[in-house]
């Protein structure tokens, strides 16, 4: 097979051919085939923190019909300029919307099967299942599963694999996974059990040396998060500080920290990707290699079918999207159908019962300390272990009436799919976050319902500031949890998501309730009835 045929069946096929399977490191020493002053083009297409978004949203925006049809055509373009591609996820892929969760992942992994992607990095929220459960979704998916740093307790070894090389044209790649260490504490320690998470830091200063002596370029595919000049505050060390401290990572394709990173940030020679979150976007990096050296690069975030609100002449609003339409791909279309026709199904089963109205009635959830706002709240705190939860009145949209819950009626209180995250503050910054938000005014969206805290309002200071039923400690650490939407400075609420604590924890906030509502029912309203402990 000659050198051009070589690189159109890799460009067709979404693959490139697979060498070592490698927990243990050859120990024949490795002579590069490259031609000497001879280009090699390689394009690596990434995602991460798909989060189980295999369906497009309400609006037509991402999904992995159009996801296909994006990376089909970017391979024939690719192909057709005698290049190859790599397709890699920064992990992430469960938890999310309850079509996904309800079946395991199984149609946003057969998904990722018929993307043909070529590796991944294990996610904290690959955990959120046994372990049994993610050795199914390896079979579903058919391509690695990468963590050179999540080992087997019992062995010693990776609990996947640590890495593969891929042979691309006469380059051979390594691509090697790491997992952040705060799945150790973010994680949940029942499907942990027998599982060891060392620090990807320490694993790669041996690691990444040894792949040097074993390929030609070096790529990590991540789930650490990005952290803006390497201040990942109570996080566990991401990217940043991953690409500042071991030399000799080429490419870094990030997740975790969910944030889009529309340039490459380029550390100590090391070019730092993500692309946001849930199939919004497809990262796109092409490389040209010369003389074993990356000696061009372009970078771009492609939009998948995402929208922007405009407003019109007639004073009337639309949406329109940010870049051309991309037609969804037929094949995967009839590939996820059923299970998103099964999974809208489940969402009538019964999740528990209540003994009364919970209420969260627009005039009166906006305007007053309800038993639905308290049970919302208490659910985030209870979840990421929070000391403190704060809740938008705006992101509450409907009663549950008494009797029998469903998993329905849950999505129709909370629609909008926020994450639940969290901060760690000193007692005084608290009191300073808990005086604005206990300020918004009555009657907007912004109005707050608390769990785990009272407090009195007096001249825009809170005084009196109790954590459950404790005197606020000034000097004291407390964690405050609250949606992503008002982390962000959604309704006029602090923006934290710049705080050096800040935690995004991926679990979707309708998720949690539910889960709240399976383990306590049947429930009481009497529990959560508003005891007035803000005093406005």
């Amino acid at each position: 097979m000659n050198t051009h045929r070589f690189l159109q069946l890799g460009a067709l096929t979404g693959s490139i051919v697979l060498l070592a399977g490698c927990s243990s490191l050859a120990t024949d020493p490795y002579t590069p085939a490259w031609q000497a002053n001879t280009d090699y083009h390689l394009t690596i297409l990434h995602t991460n923190d798909h989060h189980g978004r295999f369906w497009q949203n309400s609006n037509g925006e991402y999904g992995m019909a159009a996801r296909k049809t994006l990376i089909d055509n970017i391979r024939e373009e690719v192909m057709l300029e005698d290049g190859a591609t790599l397709l890699l996820s920064g992990g992430d892929i469960n938890t999310g919307v309850p079509e996904s969760d309800l079946q395991d992942a199984e149609p946003d992994f057969k998904g990722m099967a018929m993307l043909q992607y070529d590796a991944m990095a294990i996610g904290n929220h690959e955990f959120d299942n046994p372990v049994e459960v993610l050795r199914q979704q390896r079979e579903w998916a058919g391509f690695p599963f990468l963590s050179a740093n999540v080992l087997d307790s019992a062995t010693g070894k990776p609990l996947f694999e640590a890495y593969k090389i891929f042979q691309v044209d006469d380059l051979k790649v390594a691509v090697v996974g790491f997992t952040t260490d705060d799945t150790v504490k973010i994680g949940n320690p029942e499907y942990l059990e027998g599982i060891t998470i060392k620090s990807p830091i320490e694993v790669a200063q041996t690691l990444i040396p040894q792949l040097r002596e074993q390929a030609d370029l070096v790529v990590a595919v991540t789930h650490m998060g990005h952290y803006d000049d390497g201040n990942h505050g109570g996080n566990a060390p991401g990217d940043v500080t991953l690409a500042r401290t071991v030399p000799g990572i080429d490419v870094i394709v990030g997740g975790h920290s969910q944030n889009p990173l529309f340039e490459p940030d380029e550390q100590s020679g090391t070019l730092i990707l993500q692309a946001h979150e849930w199939g919004k976007y497809v990262g796109r990096l092409d490389l040209t290699i010369n003389n074993g050296q990356i000696v061009d690069s372009e970078y771009r975030l492609i939009p998948v079918n995402l929208k922007k609100k405009i407003t019109k002449d007639d004073g009337t609003s639309e949406r329109v999207y940010i870049e051309q339409e991309i037609a969804q791909d037929p094949s995967m279309l009839a590939m996820l159908t059923p299970y998103q026709e099964i999974g809208q199904e489940r969402l009538n089963i019964t999740i528990g019962q209540v003994d009364g109205r919970l209420v969260g009635e627009r005039a009166v959830v906006r305007a007053n300390e309800t038993n639905l706002g308290n049970l919302i709240a208490t659910a985030m705190k209870d979840k990421v272990n929070a000391d403190v939860a704060v809740m938008n009145s705006g992101g509450i949209r409907d009663d549950i009436p008494a009797g029998v819950i469903t998993y329905k009626s849950v999505l129709q209180v909370q629609p909008f799919a926020n994450m639940i995250s969290y901060v760690d503050m000193s007692g005084t910054e608290l009191a300073d976050y808990l005086a604005v938000v206990a300020a918004k005014e009555a009657g907007s969206g912004a109005f707050a319902q608390f769990a785990g805290v009272s407090l009195t309002l007096k001249e825009g200071k809170a005084t009196n500031v109790r954590i459950n039923g404790n005197a606020l400690n000034p000097q004291g650490n407390y964690r405050i949890a609250m949606n992503s939407f008002t982390a962000s400075g959604g309704d006029g609420y602090p923006k934290v998501t710049d705080h050096p604590n800040y935690v995004n924890s991926g679990y979707v906030d309708a998720d949690v309730l539910v889960e709240y509502i399976e383990q306590h029912s049947p429930l009481s309203v009497a529990e959560f009835a508003p005891m007035g402990s803000i005093k406005r």
